[in-house]
């Protein structure tokens, strides 16, 4: 008499676990849409646009590797070596505006330069007129095209400029675009009259 009651409530057991088992897969499964309904799909996230920066060249200059590895701790930047040693310290960054520049939009090219002080003691930078910069366009033969100073009145203003160490000042001005054809490459090259060392340079293309 054991054994058979045993059995019987092992096979009772069995049946009660395997009907929690199903309803526990009709509880976790989706619940079907109705007919006729259309089920939406997730609305794709627009992709970010990204605004071109204006293009930007220095006239610091990277070590070579023989410096390097003479000088393994040391800044991987080099300072330019300016002749006149009252320089010496300043860099020079040069940003060039809009871009890509296309000539059927754009009548003036916007043009940076920012100095910097890299140096360990202040600058005196003196000017004998109220001009600080010139700013002019070159073709690939290196051929002046058009000049900042051809459209712009020079006053006699004498000036002093200081920059201390960590310190930068910046220059902003215009040119003309008029000499310019598309799908060419043109130089934009800004210095310092007053201090012709004081020059860099960035290239460009242009387009229709």
């Amino acid at each position: 008499m054991i054994r058979p009651a045993i059995i019987f409530y092992s096979l009772v057991f069995a049946a009660a676990a395997v009907r929690a088992q199903d309803n526990l897969f009709e509880t976790s499964s989706p619940t079907p849409a109705p007919s006729g309904t259309t089920l939406a799909s997730p609305t794709p996230t627009a992709s970010p646009v990204l605004t071109p920066a204006p293009k930007t060249t220095s006239t610091m200059k990277k070590r070579g590797f023989f410096g390097r590895m003479m000088h393994p701790f040391s800044s991987s930047d080099v300072l330019p070596k300016y002749g006149n040693p009252k320089l010496r310290g300043l860099i020079l960054d040069l940003q060039v505006s809009p871009q890509p520049i296309r000539l059927s939009e754009v009548r003036q090219l916007e043009v940076k330069v920012i100095v910097s002080n890299e140096g360990t003691h202040m600058i005196n930078l003196e000017f004998p007129t109220d001009q600080r910069i010139e700013v002019q366009l070159l073709n690939s033969a290196d051929t002046v095209l058009t000049k900042w100073s051809e459209n712009h009145a020079i006053k006699e203003t004498p000036t002093s400029v200081l920059i201390n160490p960590g310190e930068h000042i910046e220059y902003k001005e215009s040119i003309a675009t008029r000499d310019l054809t598309p799908g060419k490459v043109f130089t934009a090259e800004a210095f310092f009259p007053k201090y012709p060392e004081l020059r860099v340079r960035q290239k460009f293309m242009t387009e229709p």
